[in-house]
């Protein structure tokens, strides 16, 4: 098979190159049309509750997309200062997709009509204050309003503004532009007055960091082509040989782009990985092809031998290689998790279309290339590198005790790190902790209980029982509770309306801001009734049957397991107060779906990473023939992801969902050099007949030299990715980088020493 396809590749070199433009420029025309996700990735599945009390939530009470501004200002109560704010105000409830504001000058305050048994609706802040002493006296009266207390009531330092954008604006490309242009106003108050201005909220962070992930796309596929090519130049001292092998990945990083466009994906944080990851992955298949052209040349002097030579060992071996890699990343597809699903079939895919594309272009473009020189095939000779293998070759052969002893001291380190690993996860988690985006997040928690929105709903089952003094004592003592935890914001909920209301009917003293007794209630009735229309509450903070009540609040970044730990605090508090045969508690919001879809994910990675394994090692089973073959071929692969995962636990990495990618990913390709040595070893077998110690040694020699050159293309093109701005991809490039590293001097280390050790055993007929 192997022999016609390399006749066939070699004699329709230009058909196969005019396919290969062709090709190109297909996928560069859809590649120009694939766009950045604006939405939030769909970790959930439908079907999940979580998901279920949530959307059923928004179908209720709408989907609020906030973003939040903040000034810290201690001039802020200042009548030039405010009007300048005032102004930001207006001019942002103006601009196009947004919905609503809320600020400290559009505050609302009722006022007693009891001609007309009603409250009226009137602005804190009207257009008739004109000095300072008027907004004094105003900001007097907001400082000692409870119903804003904690938000609008420290003017002296500065407020809060939150925006509501239009939903249609927040998942379309037009979201930039309203974003940035209101930071734009927003950032118009520092030509006026020194002051520090904060941005949050879940679209904004999301809009900056879509920003950044454009940017960081482009940075790393240049930074791992600049690092790629200048590695293999100095390898193989060829500009030929480095300008053909970034060809072929340049292609590829081009068809994954077009094919998620033809998949009708967007480009989310994981899937901008992928055309970096092809470029790293692309080059060792590159890497081996033109080593083993360079050997066979060098031994025969025959070109044309040398390229169907090339193809036909290397082809196979590399297809193998190829197939477990993909593996690795197709494995994410058999999860539950719509953002892993897309990751998983683009990286795989076009792990195997960088494959054929290097079989068919570099052996094509060799062809027409004059014959290597001996400056071309010197590389082959690199001293150090020789050195470097006859050197492990030395250790194997003479040290196998202690590789064995070493490898068991590290193992069990391994396990006692491994044990320190902490499961986590958090909003924050992939932000650059030096950048304004985190610091931001932070001085809103500080300072106003987080960003993050949290809901409790408490369901009567009776219709107008809200208004009941029972449940309104309930819900009362519940707000209590929350305001509790340090974590959470002061609730937001309509007992606040109604005390407000009760404070205002007596004069507006606050001395009797508190619950409306029953009789209370009977007076005060009228006065909401006539005032609905003013004050519309429906669809805000209670159903339209006055049966379920809304309680709002912001939450600070809790990571998984913290938010695991309020729950549990939280539940039987809530169970005490409302009987659950009579009641119908849900907490949800967009906080809960973001954890829980965290968890989800490190759960569904965790079946990836054995999924990963069975398939690998099935694969390898089918390769090999011999289960005991198998079993030597994953333990110098398992031994770097405990080496990892100890380095995790012992400098309190921890394990979340862009840490754990790096176990399944690694595993699938340090497996590549397993499969190469192990090839080799099989052919040298047949060639010595069975001479096991020489064929360890040939095999040793020759990938050897390989191996090295590719773990430093890999170990460089994946240690890129500390430059990154999130936290996750940093993590992931710098461990993978470790992980490699570890996995190939295992495979040029502890694999030959097994089969040395084992090999009567391991050598049976089948393997043959």
């Amino acid at each position: 098979m192997w022999n016609s396809l390399s006749e066939l590749i070699l004699r329709n070199r230009v058909l196969l190159l005019v396919i290969v433009a062709l090709l190109t420029v297909f996928m560069l025309e859809k590649a120009t049309h694939v766009q950045f996700s604006y939405d939030r990735a769909r970790i959930l599945p439908v079907d999940h509750q979580v998901y279920i009390n949530n959307k059923a939530f928004q179908n209720k009470y709408g989907l609020k997309h906030v973003m939040a501004v903040a000034v810290k200002d201690d001039k802020f109560s200042k009548l030039d200062n405010f009007n300048t704010w005032k102004d930001i105000t207006e001019r942002i409830s103006d601009f196009p997709g947004v919905d609503n504001v809320l600020s400290i000058n559009l505050l609302s305050k009722f006022e007693k009509d009891e001609l007309n048994t009603k409250f009226i609706v009137k602005p804190f802040f009207d257009s008739l204050i004109t000095n300072q002493l008027q907004l004094d006296s105003v900001f007097n009266q907001l400082e000692s309003q409870k119903f804003y207390e904690g938000i609008f009531d420290n003017a002296d330092k500065g407020t809060i503004m939150l925006v509501t954008l239009d939903n249609s604006v927040v998942s379309s490309n037009d979201r930039n532009y309203t974003i940035l242009g209101i930071k734009e106003i927003v950032d118009s108050y520092l030509d006026k007055h020194e002051a520090s201005l904060f941005y949050s909220g879940l679209p904004y962070m999301r809009t900056i960091n879509s920003i950044n992930l454009k940017k960081e796309i482009l940075l790393f596929i240049f930074l791992t082509l600049l690092v790629t090519s200048l590695i293999l130049f100095l390898f193989f001292r060829s500009f030929k040989a480095t300008l053909v092998s970034m060809g072929v990945v340049i292609i590829g990083a081009i068809c994954a782009f077009g094919t998620m466009t033809l998949l009708g994906y967007k480009i989310t944080l994981l899937t901008a990985l992928v055309p970096p990851v092809l470029i790293v992955i692309g080059i060792p298949n590159c890497i081996f092809l033109i080593n083993k052209f360079h050997t066979d040349f060098k031994k025969n002097g025959d070109k044309t031998k040398a390229l169907k030579v090339m193809i036909q060992k290397i082809g196979n071996i590399t297809l193998l290689t190829n197939i477990t890699t993909a593996s690795g990343f197709a494995a994410f597809t058999l999860t539950k998790s719509q953002s892993l699903q897309e990751f998983g079939l683009v990286s795989s895919l076009n792990i195997l279309g960088v494959f054929l594309l290097s079989l068919i272009i570099i052996p094509i473009m060799f062809s027409f290339f004059d014959s290597p020189s001996l400056k071309h095939t010197k590389h082959l000779d690199k001293k150090w590198v020789l050195k470097m293998v006859n050197y492990l070759g030395y250790l194997v052969q003479h040290k196998r005790r202690l590789i064995y002893q070493t490898t068991a001291v590290i193992t069990i380190l391994a396990l006692f790190g491994l044990s320190q690993i902490k499961i986590n996860g958090n909003l924050s988690d992939d932000f650059n902790k030096k950048q304004a985006l985190y610091k931001d997040l932070k001085f809103f928690e500080k300072n106003y209980g987080g960003v993050m929105p949290l809901e409790i709903l408490i369901d009567t089952k009776k219709k107008n029982g809200l208004f009941k003094s029972y449940n309104l004592e309930k819900i009362d003592k519940l707000n209590t509770v929350l305001k509790s935890y340090k974590e959470f914001s002061s609730p937001s909920s309509y007992i606040d309306v109604l005390k407000y209301g009760k404070q205002v009917y007596y004069n507006d003293d606050t001395a009797y801001y508190s619950l409306p007794n029953s009789q209370e209630q009977r007076f005060l009735t009228p006065y909401f009734s006539n005032t609905k229309s003013d004050l519309d509450l429906s669809n805000i903070l209670v159903d339209s049957l006055n049966q379920e009540a809304r309680i709002s609040l912001r939450i600070a970044d809790v990571s998984t397991t913290k938010m695991d730990s309020i729950m549990s605090d939280l539940k039987p508090k809530i169970a005490e107060i409302f009987d659950s045969e009579k009641y119908d508690v849900i907490i949800t919001g967009t906080t809960t779906v973001l954890l829980t879809g965290t968890k989800f994910l490190l759960s569904n990675l965790f079946i990836s990473l054995i999924l990963v394994v069975i398939l690998i090692s099935i694969f390898m089973a089918w390769m090999f023939s011999s289960a005991r073959m198998v079993v030597l071929s994953i333990i110098p692969n398992l031994l770097p992801l405990l080496i990892t995962g100890a380095i995790m636990g012992y400098f309190g990495i921890s394990l979340k969902p862009s840490t754990i990618l790096v176990f399944s990913i690694a595993f699938g390709i340090s497996v590549d050099d397993t499969i190469h040595f192990l090839a080799k070893y099989r052919q040298e077998l047949l060639g010595s007949n069975w001479n096991i110690k020489a064929s360890v040694f040939a095999a040793l020699k020759e990938t050897g030299v390989s191996m090295v050159y590719t773990s430093i293309v890999l170990f460089f093109g994946f240690f890129i990715f500390i430059a990154s701005d999130f936290g996750g991809t940093v993590a992931l490039g710098l461990l993978v980088s470790i992980t490699l590293l570890v996995a190939m001097l295992s495979n040029l280390l502890l694999l030959p020493a097994l089969l040395l050790s084992y090999e009567k055993s391991l050598t049976t007929s089948n393997f043959n």
